[in-house]
This record gives C-alpha cells, structure tokens and sequence, in this order.
C-alpha cells in the first residue's frame, strides 16, 4: 500500500475511478489513526500511548492497485471539500435501479 500526500492520493483516487467507470469498482475506507505503526500491546504490558493529534486514514483499492493517505486535523474541510467534489464528478457511472413494475393481475369471477 503507498501512503501519498493529500493532493497526490486525489489525483491517483481520480485515476481509479476512471479506470473503473466501464467495469471494476473502487473500494474506500475510512479510519481513525492514531499514528501508531505497530498493534497496540496486549493488557498485561502498562506501556502506554497518546496520540498528538487526531488523524483520519482514507484507503483506496482497485483489484491490486492500493493507495492511502492520511489527513491531520487542520487539513480536514480542505480535503473533504476537494473529496466531495472528486465524488460527485464520478457518481454518474453508477448503475440506475429499475422500479418494479406492477404486474395486472385479473381476477376470475
């Protein structure tokens, strides 16, 4: 997984959806990190750990190809206003669901 800059993981998430928009799809997550590289200890060690600052960690994935970045506390309205709009540029691609429609049923008397 390559860990990019904001700007960067928006054009490479950019990239993605338009490799997808035919066929594929584009799976995103997102998470709370606390910038720990390493799982946390189990109960019996008294190490303890307090992050600085709270982050967010966005991953994308598309078959192989997986990318992730993660965005501090003041960065958050810039990057989800550019999200936002990188979202809604690519929703058109999404398949429309077709309404059921309502069979006549005749009734024999």
């Amino acid at each position: 997984m390559v860990l990019l800059e904001n700007d960067s993981f928006l054009t490479e998430l950019t990239r993605l959806f338009q490799k997808c928009r035919t066929s594929g799809s584009v799976v995103i997550t997102l998470k709370k990190y606390d910038g720990r590289t390493k799982p946390a200890p189990r109960k019996g060690h008294s190490e303890t750990f307090e992050p600085a600052d709270n982050k967010c960690l966005i991953r994308a994935s598309e078959g192989k190809k997986k990318i992730s970045t993660v965005i501090s506390t003041k960065e958050v309205i810039k990057f989800q206003m550019a999200y936002s709009n990188l979202l809604r540029a690519h929703m058109d691609g999404l398949k429309k669901k077709d309404k059921k429609s309502k069979s006549k049923k005749t009734k024999a008397t």
